[in-house]
């Protein structure tokens, strides 16, 4: 026991299969080596490891100047879908022999860009045009004084983002332009690819890698940096391959007076192998409304059973539009696009007017456009018009520990009336008006490392989350009672009234007497002449909140990101301005140190 404790402090405080000879040959090896030599070196090791348990085959070790050239692929994440494009780019390096690293825009030391060859950076857009919360050092550090000179350095970007906002791709834009600001070199123009990312993501990895295969030498084995955590609990089921999971129940969990419908919903993995953690989503691939396909498809006068062909599958347009396309929700592209199949004056006006059309868009539904602008239009340009269908992604409402094979969701259904006409929302109707129990989903998990339960059991916790924005909540509660966490929990919940839509309202109070939750504020918005929100109450309760922060409480917040999300931010700001005798500059300086930190973690929609 002595000789291994020995060993363990010898070997820097790590348990270590290697004896001391071994530990101090290789400490000997590296300690000379750059950051970029470090990653090739683990990668090489990483590949002898599998060739001696019989899984790959390794090539010779290049030259150390030629160890020098890889490709650094970072990603800014917020949800997930930038991650999985810079993996898939990662092994399709791989395949073709580059050497190659992947980092986590949070984990990579900006003063080391300087000391890269090739860098792509796959971004997405947080919010308002805000960098991932995992890239805001990066972002900030490459803005400041401090960021090197990159003339040594050759670039790329590939934006995600989402059209229908104003800042589209607004991370991508700003990486691009601070690497052409220092110095980079640009090895392929940026790519902003829209919510139907895929063929676009793919084309462009397809051009990188023969560019960058020009100048590094195939010959080198591919070195492969640290991937997320996540990964380890992936299943065989993905976005692209989704599990056909059942539905095992529905259950409407507002009243019966309430002008809101929201279900709790279950679902059946059982078989799947598919693992989860609170704070991930789950991917639900939907199929439209059949009945506002017809009427799309009438107000064009198009031929329902007219053969098309989507990615090489030959289907009826009926068919391609209720499971291919989307078709529910408008967006200003697609509004830009139709209307050269118009001379309607009020039409070609509005396209003119950026704001004016994205609030239009953002308001009004497909079917809605077309029957306000009639057009003549061929099946064919219909679909070269539309974004392909995407998965919706929910907030997950259970703890593995606690269900077991199943997943939980909070599903309000979006819903509201025009011209006497109902309109629903695609994925929200399709899980709570068409599906039926037993009935199958393909689902997957979208696994989210932005939005966390502390590791520390002990550590305390702020919850926010108003109306469906309390499902993550109640997955994170779920955990700590099953982990006996020591850490107190306090749930800031709010909606329209208290009799009709406190949702989980049982649940809470179980955990309230059990005192796992340990403070419940509510702000029911319609109960009292003034509105009254859950910034509201957070800033009631703001001596207590401030409290809780210096007692290293982390604060979530999921939800309306238009709103709610903005004022809440706005209240902490002022709680940091009011208890900490802070000023504006300082107070938002506090709060941004926060998600830094991850103490502060959002996940709005």
């Amino acid at each position: 026991m002595s000789s291994g404790n020995n060993q363990s402090e010898q070997n820097g405080g790590l348990t270590s299969p290697l004896n001391d000879a071994h530990f101090q040959q290789l400490n000997q090896s590296v300690s000379t080596m750059t950051p970029t030599q470090l990653a090739w070196a683990g990668g090489y090791l990483w590949a002898l490891s599998q060739q001696a348990s019989g899984q790959t085959t390794v090539a010779a070790p290049a030259s150390s100047d030629a160890a020098e050239q890889q490709l650094t692929i970072i990603y800014a994440s917020q949800t997930g879908n930038a991650k999985g494009v810079a993996e898939k780019l990662m092994q399709e390096a791989n395949q073709v022999g580059l050497p190659v690293s992947l980092v986590d825009a949070n984990d990579y030391k900006g003063k080391q860009l300087a000391k890269e060859t090739h860098v792509v950076v796959v971004a997405s857009t947080n919010g308002e045009g805000e960098a991932p919360d995992n890239a805001l050092i990066l972002h900030e550090y490459l803005q400041s004084k401090k960021a090197p000179k990159l003339s040594g350095v050759q670039y790329a970007v590939l934006s995600l983002g989402d059209s229908s906002y104003e800042f589209f791709c607004q991370t991508g834009k700003d990486f691009d332009q601070f690497f052409e600001k220092l110095g980079a070199t640009r090895l392929l123009d940026r790519v902003d690819c829209d919510v139907d990312y895929e063929e676009a993501a793919d084309t462009w990895i397809k051009s990188l890698l023969e560019k960058v295969t020009e100048e590094i030498s195939q010959t080198r084995p591919a070195s492969v940096a640290t991937v997320t955590a996540a990964t380890s609990h992936s299943s065989d089921y993905s976005r692209q391959a989704p599990f056909a999971a059942s539905l095992l129940t529905q259950q409407k969990i507002t009243g019966r007076d309430s002008d809101k419908i929201v279900q709790h919903i279950e679902i059946d993995l059982d078989g799947s192998n598919i693992h989860y953690q609170p704070g991930d989503a789950l991917g639900v691939w939907y199929e439209n409304d059949p009945a506002l396909v017809d009427t799309i498809i009438n107000e064009l006068k198009l031929d329902a059973e007219q053969s098309v062909e989507v990615q090489g599958e030959s289907l009826s347009l009926r068919d391609a539009l209720i499971k291919k396309y989307e078709v529910t929700a408008s967006n200003p592209q697609w509004i830009r696009h139709i209307a050269q199949y118009s001379d309607d004056a009020q039409l070609q006006q509005l396209i003119t007017d950026p704001d004016g059309l994205r609030h239009y868009a953002a308001n009004t539904q497909i079917v809605e456009v077309l029957q306000q602008f009639p057009i003549t239009i061929t099946a064919q340009q219909l679909l070269t018009s539309l974004r392909q269908l995407t998965p919706r992604l929910y907030s997950i409402a259970s703890s593995q520990s606690e269900v077991e094979d199943e997943v939980h969701l909070t599903v309000g259904l979006v819903e509201y009336e025009v011209n006497g006409q109902v309109r629903q929302g695609g994925a929200s109707s399709f899980l709570t008006e068409r599906l039926e129990e037993g009935d199958v989903v393909s689902v997957f998990i979208e696994h989210n490392t932005n939005f966390k339960l502390p590791d520390d059991d002990n550590a305390p916790i702020i919850m926010i989350g108003p109306g469906t924005g309390i499902a993550p909540f109640r997955s994170f509660l779920q955990e700590r009672d099953n982990r006996d966490a020591s850490g107190a929990n306090w749930l800031f919940f709010g909606d329209r009234t208290f009799t009709q839509d406190f949702l989980y309202q049982v649940e809470w109070q179980k955990y309230l007497k059990s005192g796992l939750l340990t403070r419940l504020d509510v702000a029911f918005s319609r109960d009292q002449q003034e509105k009254v929100y859950v910034q509201h109450r957070l800033l009631e309760q703001a001596e207590q909140v401030w409290q809780w922060l210096q007692d290293g409480a982390y604060l979530y917040v999921c939800g309306d990101a238009n709103r709610m999300a903005k004022d809440v931010h706005e209240a902490l700001v002022l709680v940091a301005q009011q208890q900490g005798s802070l000023s504006r500059e300082q107070a938002e300086e506090f709060v941004s140190e926060l998600r830094k930190a991850k103490r502060y973690q959002r996940d709005v929609y």
